[in-house]
């Protein structure tokens, strides 16, 4: 260990075990169903991954909040009494969160913006409400800051939001988060890079103060991911949740809580379970106000809450747990063999301005396309399931081409059938594709995209593009795919060093087209491998900032208004031939 001007230098060397430790701790587990000890989920099939809870957080009485979206509620957990039924929490019907936020006794739902709700009914009832309450002011810095942490934050404001450490670091200019702690009251911490692209020093201050009250250094062996300071406890302890992100294909991506004494020491660690099995949820780990660090587990059939366990560190000058690196041959580096293709030449900005239409156009919902009430469950075959953003919306407009599990079309295509009233969307994703059905899934996205007239799965994606072994060498209009489960489309890294994608989604999108900050760690662990189409292998251009920007616009085209002309880069046959697999719809 040293010590250069009272600064803690640590080294960490991290190789994390990806599957949950023996002494990891199982608070509660939750099979699917919507009684008081079950919670919502849907099952994995082809391209899809489960859809559960989106969220844990710890409030200020060390209960644990889960968002349980798909049965619209909060379940209230005491962790000290996991035998104790959870209280439920009923969200407003109009409030589709997919993140949340507690402190002082208000819940702050992330459904694109933040929401403030208080529970109504008898403390103690089994059931109770959330309202949307004004008695609160708007969401301050910190709460804004707590959202942003796991990628819940707008485009335009982002960079306020978060503090990043990447675009703004380079410049020699400081980064700000701000963190209403539980330990010291509001404070604020700095960010500044130290090493190449593998470290951090995080200066604590009081919020209004120019004086230190602690410093941090951190430093992975390959290339820092996201850093952020998740929490202050009640005895001042500092928790730090980073990634290590693999540059080469002999590391592995790992997240982590690292723990700091008041006095800036670093005490341990705890490994987060990170695991390829786990499906995407937009707040994974939480830290309660006496220090214990939960994890949400989401696998097929089943979600847990974890009690993450916490290793000390006798010598803190290096971490080295887990499995040992891999041993890499050089069969895996062979170029694999390409489906054959003749594609008139795509770029990037093409790839964008496609995505981005998808996302943002509006569309006005039509009786065809919403449905008969009332809606049918994703059990058996042959049933549809409407997206859960189109909910009490008839006739209303609405953002974002809808999720069908197995459709596939253009935006033309797709507007010509919602105007003849073919029903909107499915997220049934266990049964065979259905034709009466309009809009897209994850890898139809993707593949609407990349100009592919051909449906494209999950698993055929890796025979048109090539895996890239250095994540950091994302380009706009890349993608991070999952053979089996689900893809997205890579937009961009966020000041911070987050991944901002464009996906189709059941979950983090409420059943549609939209707009995701997720942090890259997590992603590589849970399975998602960077990929590059070899259409676009040969353009290695960045975008212009008007189309890399796109998103940041709160207006989207309307869908339907010109259904003729295309929004984005045109898709039939006529432009472009490719063979590959192909799964209905």
């Amino acid at each position: 260990m040293n010590r250069s001007g009272g600064v803690l230098t640590v080294l960490l060397i991290l190789t994390l075990a990806t599957l949950a430790r023996a002494d990891d701790k199982v608070i509660r587990n939750f099979n699917a169903g919507a009684e008081a000890d079950a919670v919502g989920m849907t099952h994995q099939g082809e391209d899809t991954e489960d859809d559960g809870p989106q969220a844990i957080y710890a409030g200020d009485t060390g209960d644990i909040y889960l968002l349980d979206q798909i049965n619209g509620r909060v379940l209230r957990i005491d962790p000290a009494d996991p035998s104790k039924k959870p209280q439920s929490l009923e969200l407003p019907e109009d409030i589709r969160p997919t993140d949340i936020v507690v402190s002082n006794d208000t819940i702050y739902a992330w459904d694109g913006q933040i929401r403030a709700l208080q529970a109504t009914g008898q403390e103690n009832a089994p059931t109770r409400g959330l309202t949307l309450t004004r008695a609160v002011g708007p969401a301050d810095e910190s709460v804004v800051s707590a959202f942003a942490q796991m990628g819940s934050q707008n485009a335009e404001t982002e960079e306020g939001a978060t503090r990043g450490i990447g675009q703004q670091a380079t410049t020699g200019l400081r980064a700000r988060q701000t963190i209403a702690s539980r330990g010291r009251g509001p404070v604020t911490a700095d960010f500044a890079p130290i090493g190449k692209d593998s470290g951090v020093e995080i200066t604590i201050r009081p919020k209004g103060s120019a004086t230190a009250s602690a410093k941090l250094k951190l430093q992975v062996r390959s290339r820092l991911g996201a850093v952020e300071v998740l929490e202050i406890d009640k005895q001042g302890r500092t928790f730090v949740l980073a990634e290590n992100i693999p540059t080469d294909y002999g590391d592995q991506a790992s997240a982590f809580v690292a723990r700091y004494a008041p006095g800036g020491a670093l005490e341990g660690v705890h490994e987060l379970p990170l695991t390829s099995s786990v499906a995407l949820s937009r707040r994974f780990v939480t830290v309660a106000p006496e220090g214990d660090v939960y994890f949400l587990r989401n696998r097929q059939g089943e979600t847990a809450v974890l009690g993450v366990s916490f290793r000390q560190l006798k010598n803190p000058a290096v971490i080295d747990t887990g499995p040992p690196r891999p041993q890499v041959t050089l069969a895996e580096f062979s170029r694999r063999k390409g489906a054959s293709a003749a594609v008139r030449p795509l770029s990037r900005a093409q790839v964008l301005e496609t995505a981005h239409a998808f996302a943002n156009i509006r569309w006005r919902i039509n009786p065809g396309a919403y449905g008969a009430d009332p809606d049918s469950a994703c059990t058996g075959f042959n049933r549809v399931r409407r997206p859960g953003y189109m909910s009490g919306k008839m006739n209303q407009e609405v953002q974002g081409i809808p999720y069908c599990w197995g459709c596939m079309g253009s935006l033309p295509q797709i507007a010509s059938n919602i105007e003849r009233g073919v029903k909107a969307g499915n997220i049934c994703t266990r049964n065979d594709p259905r034709r009466d059905v309009t809009g897209v899934d994850c890898s139809a996205f993707v593949s609407a995209t990349w100009g592919l007239s051909t449906h494209f799965t999950t698993l055929a994606i890796p025979s048109i593009s090539k895996p890239l072994s250095n994540p950091f060498d994302l380009l706009p209009g890349d993608a991070l795919n999952k053979p089996g489960s689900h893809v997205m489309l890579f937009i961009r890294f966020t000041p911070d060093k987050k991944a901002e994608v464009i996906e189709a989604s059941t979950g983090g999108c409420n059943g549609k087209v939209c707009r995701n900050v997720y942090p890259l760690g997590s992603l590589l662990a849970r399975g998602y491998v960077p990929v590059r189409y070899r259409g676009l292998a040969a353009d290695s251009s960045a975008p212009t900032a008007a189309v890399a920007n796109a998103s940041q616009s709160p207006q989207g085209k309307s869908l339907g208004s010109n259904p003729t002309k295309p929004a984005a880069v045109p898709v039939n046959g006529s432009e472009r031939e490719v063979k590959g697999k192909k799964r209905g719809g």
